[in-house]
Order: structure tokens, then C-alpha cells, then sequence
């Protein structure tokens, strides 16, 4: 057999013009795993109301972080494509969740090649309904669909292995070596409670207190809150970070429901009024910038921490091409090229 490789990525508007966006926020807010109501609700929401809204807003922010070679996280992820492709004789593609890179065009492109066993890498450390699992939903009805001989294999959420943890570290670390600062904010993509509980195999672990992240379950095999603070913990270990330096907080949340707390915005506005002048964030839920590194966090949280009477603020980047980052997907890619095809 031959096999070849999948990166997806969350995916992004065609460009920052708001008919651009507001066809790019349809198809990413109408998936039942993103705003996971009833399609009745869900489309008197999206399309009744967040939509004959939200693009233009959307556009401006996107506008503020776009580069002239387009999309940062489509420009950075295809950056990734190119430089893991140099560590590997497997041929890659790579696809988006959403927008017009299609997971059926990068599966076309594979099997165009004569691929027949696909590995496919969701960019994202850990689990969560709305990333992880809906484009290993996705990519299996694509699959069904127009590719029904293709095998397809997944790599599981990376967020706790060692190699990934060190990566990362060393990433944070590097970044940091000449900052002064006082806290380091581990920022990560927020999600409705609910998504918690529905991920929860258990039926019953998720109580999101303050001890079902802590206490072991087969529950934390699917929960992207305990995989995010276990990320925040094993980075802190490795750099050996003192207690109440660091810590975590959860961003971009939409609606009116409970989502996971405590919120970031709301975080770096405490962290400055309690008098922390100097504080560094890191955005681990993602491993390419994007709009919500770019705009939401290295600048509209920027400028909420100088309104607080916080001084310096210290954005570090996503891995993106990160040397190390990018031996690491392709030493992974190679292990898993010389495992036995499946039958």
C-alpha cells in the first residue's frame, strides 16, 4: 500500500471582505459540533442573527492581522505542509476544516498520487468536539462518500507527549529568555461546558470543579478542559515555574451560555489590577497563528492590560515552523509510515 499524509488545519475566509467572511463564519458556525443545538436553533441563530452582524466585525479584525500573502494561518500551515514535506518521502497534503481547501480536495490530492493509506494529522494538541472530532467526522463521510478503498489512520490529541511537551517548552522558553516578566498566561480556545460533559465516555466523571481534572479517569481520553490544564501543568514542571506564576485561562467565547472559565480578557484585566506589570501569553490550543492570536490576544488584550496599568505585554508565538516542531510531525509521520498497512 501506499500511504501518504493529511495535515488539516481549522481553515479561514478567502479574504478579510466581509461577503468573504460572512460565507466562511456560515459554514463554520452551522456545524453541529461548533454550536451544538437543535438545526431549527441553530439556523435562526447563524443565519438569523449572527450573521446579519458578525462579518463586519469579523472582517475589521481580520483585516488588522491579514498579510499580503493572505491568511497568516492559511500562509503558516502551508509553511508547515512545506518544511515537513523536506523530513519525509511520504507525500503530504493539506486541508482545512472549513473554506475552500477542502478535506475531500487534499484526500483527491493524495489519491491522485496513488496514495491508498492516509495519515491524518488534525493541527491541534488536544481533543475537542469542535475541532479534533469533526474533521475525523468529516474526513470519514468524505471518505464513505468518494474514496471508499482509502484507509485512514488518525493521530490521537498529542497534548501530554513528551516530545510534544518538550517541544513546546522549548519553544515558550526561547521566546522568553531576554523578557522580564511576572505571570505567563496559558491561553486556550474556549468551549460551551456542555461540549465537557457531552465527550464525557464516562457519563458521569465531568463535573467541571475543582478536582475531576485532577483525579484520573478514562473521561480525560476526550476532555479538552483536563488536556489544557495538563498541557499548562507539564509545561510549568519543565520549566520549573514557580506556584502562582503562571496559569490558565480560556478565550473566544460566543453566546450566552456557561463557558469554560476562567476567561482570558477577564484574566489579564485581573492580573493587571492586582498590580502585575510585566506578564508574557502563550496560546498552546493552537500550532499556527491566527485570528485569535493575532488580533483577539496580541492585540486586544494588549490593550486591555495597558487600560489596567499593566506595562509590558509579551505575545509568544504559536509553534508555526518552529524547527523543532517541525521534526517532531515528521518524525511522527515516519514512525507511522513504517508500521504495517492495516487490513
Amino acid at each position: 500500500m501506499k500511504k501518504g499524509v493529511l495535515l488539516v488545519n481549522l481553515g479561514s475566509p478567502e479574504s478579510p471582505e466581509p461577503k468573504d467572511v460572512k460565507k466562511y463564519l456560515g459554514e463554520f458556525l452551522m456545524d453541529e459540533r461548533v454550536i451544538d443545538v437543535p438545526l431549527w436553533a441553530r439556523t435562526l441563530l447563524v443565519k438569523g442573527i449572527i450573521l446579519n452582524t458578525r462579518p463586519k466585525q469579523s472582517a475589521k479584525a481580520y483585516k488588522k492581522i491579514w498579510w499580503e500573502e493572505g491568511s497568516p494561518l492559511i500562509v503558516l500551515s502551508e509553511q508547515l505542509q512545506d518544511q515537513v514535506q523536506n523530513h519525509t518521502e511520504l507525500p503530504i497534503a493539506l486541508a482545512m476544516r472549513y473554506g475552500s481547501m477542502t478535506i475531500k480536495k487534499g484526500l483527491q490530492e493524495l489519491v491522485d498520487k496513488g496514495v491508498d493509506e492516509v495519515f491524518l494529522i488534525p493541527l491541534y494538541p488536544q481533543f475537542a468536539m469542535a475541532t479534533t472530532e469533526t474533521i475525523l467526522v468529516l474526513a470519514e463521510e468524505v471518505r464513505q462518500a468518494d474514496f471508499p478503498n482509502l484507509k485512514i489512520d488518525s493521530l490521537p490529541a498529542f497534548y501530554n507527549k513528551p516530545d510534544y511537551i518538550k517541544v513546546l517548552a522549548e519553544s515558550v522558553k526561547g521566546h522568553l529568555q531576554d523578557k522580564d516578566y511576572e505571570h505567563l498566561l496559558f491561553s486556550y480556545h474556549g468551549v460551551p461546558e456542555r461540549h465537557i460533559r457531552k465527550s464525557d465516555i464516562t457519563n458521569g466523571h465531568c463535573k467541571i470543579d475543582g478536582s475531576c481534572c485532577e483525579t484520573a479517569s478514562k473521561a480525560h481520553e476526550f476532555c479538552y478542559r483536563h488536556q489544557c490544564k495538563e498541557v499548562t501543568r507539564l509545561v510549568g514542571e519543565y520549566l520549573g515555574l514557580e506556584e502562582n506564576t503562571f496559569s490558565t485561562s480560556f478565550q473566544s467565547r460566543l453566546g450566552f451560555d456557561p463557558w469554560l472559565q476562567p476567561y482570558t480578557d477577564r484574566t489579564i484585566e485581573r492580573l493587571g489590577k492586582k498590580g502585575i506589570k510585566k506578564m508574557a501569553i502563550v496560546t498552546p490550543a493552537f500550532v499556527s497563528d491566527c485570528l485569535e492570536t493575532l488580533e483577539e490576544i496580541a492585540m486586544e488584550g494588549e490593550e486591555i492590560f495597558h487600560e489596567v496599568g499593566g506595562k509590558e505585554f509579551t505575545t509568544i508565538p504559536c509553534l508555526n515552523t518552529d524547527s523543532n516542531w517541525v521534526k517532531l510531525l515528521a518524525e511522527w509521520i515516519n514512525k507511522w509510515a513504517e508500521t504495517p498497512a492495516k487490513v
